[in-house]
C-alpha cells in the first residue's frame, strides 16, 4: 500500500515539479520558490502518511540532526563530484573557457531540489523501505537500485549503459547512506549537491539531460569511459570508482554497527510481531 498509495502521491508531485520548472523557466527565482514549497508539501505528506495512516513514528525524517546529515550529505555529493571534474581537468579532458555570472548558478537549484528531495522519498523512503520490510536490506539495495536506475532511461540522452552506472554507483551510495543513519538526510544532501554541483557549477549534463549553461564555460573532449559521453559524468569509469567505493564503505560502517535488517523469514518471533518501526533499525 506505501509503494501504490504514497509513491502514485510521490510520482505525481514529480511530475508537477516538472510542469513548474517549464512554466517557470524564465524566472528562475520563482521557480525556486515554487519547488521549495513542493518540496515541503512533499515532506509533509510524507510524514502525515507514516503517522496517521501507518501509524508510527517518521523516524527517517526526524529534525534533531537533521542540519549535521544534510550538511554531511552536502559537502560529501559536492566533493564526489568535483573530484570527478578534477581527475578531467589533470588529464586535459575538462577545459575552462571562461565564467558566467553568478546569476547563472541559480535555476539549478530547483533542478537539485526536485530531484534530491523527491527521488529519495521515492526510491529509499517508500520503495527501499517496503521491499526491506519483507525481503530485508540486501534485496531492497538491489530493488531500489535498478529501479532507480532504470527510470533514468526516460531522460533526453538515457542509455542503457548510463542507467545501469546510475543503479550501481548511485544506488549503491544513496542506498548505503540510508542503511548507515537510517534517516533520509544524508542520502537527500548526496543527491542535491552532486546534481548541482554538475549542472551550477560545471555546466555539465546530468544524467542524460540537455546541458544548461551553470558558473564555467567549458570544453570536454575525451574518450567516453572517462566523460560519459551524452550521458554524462555518472556514466564513466570515475564516476563508478569513486561513489561506489564510498558506498561500499558506508555499507561495511552499517553492516559493523548492525543496521542490516534481515528478511522477515529469518527474524526472530519477537522481532516479526514487536511493531518496532524498521526505519528505526
Amino acid at each position: 500500500m506505501r509503494i501504490v498509495v504514497l509513491g502514485f502521491i510521490l510520482l505525481m508531485m514529480l511530475g508537477l515539479n516538472t510542469d513548474v520548472m517549464t512554466s517557470f523557466a524564465g524566472d528562475p527565482f520563482k521557480e525556486v520558490q515554487h519547488i521549495v514549497a513542493l518540496a515541503i508539501a512533499g515532506l509533509t505528506i510524507y510524514r502525515a502518511y507514516a503517522r496517521f495512516i501507518e501509524r508510527r513514528p517518521v523516524s527517517e525524517l526526524a529534525l534533531p540532526g537533521m542540519g549535521r546529515e544534510l550538511g554531511v550529505g552536502l559537502l560529501i555529493g559536492a566533493g564526489l563530484y568535483a573530484t570527478c571534474e578534477l581527475i578531467l581537468m589533470a588529464l586535459g579532458i575538462y577545459r575552462i573557457n571562461g565564467l558566467n555570472p553568478m546569476s547563472f548558478m541559480v535555476p539549478a537549484i530547483a533542478m537539485a531540489l526536485s530531484s534530491g528531495v523527491f527521488e529519495e522519498l521515492l526510491f529509499r523512503g517508500v520503495l527501499f523501505g517496503s521491499v526491506e520490510k519483507w525481503f530485508g536490506s540486501w534485496a531492497a539495495l538491489v530493488v531500489s537500485s535498478l529501479v532507480f536506475g532504470l527510470t533514468h532511461l526516460i531522460n533526453p540522452q538515457g542509455s542503457l549503459e548510463g542507467a545501469l552506472f546510475i543503479a550501481v554507483e548511485a544506488g549503491t551510495l544513496l542506498a548505503a547512506a540510508y542503511m548507515l543513519t537510517r534517516r533520509l538526510w544524508l542520502s537527500i544532501g548526496f543527491h542535491v549537491a552532486w546534481n548541482y554541483t554538475q549542472s551550477a557549477i560545471f555546466s555539465s549534463i546530468v544524467s542524460g539531460n540537455d546541458a544548461s549553461q551553470g558558473l564555467i564555460r567549458s570544453t570536454v573532449k575525451g574518450p567516453d569511459y572517462l566523460t560519459g559521453g551524452d550521458f554524462g559524468v555518472e556514466s564513466s569509469i570515475l564516476a563508478l570508482l569513486l561513489c561506489t567505493s564510498t558506498g561500499i564503505v558506508m555499507l561495511v560502517m552499517a553492516a559493523k554497527r548492525g543496521k542490516i535488517v534481515p528478511p522477515i523469514w529469518k527474524r526472530t518471533a519477537d522481532e516479526r510481531v514487536s511493531g518496532k518501526s524498521i526505519h528505526q533499525g
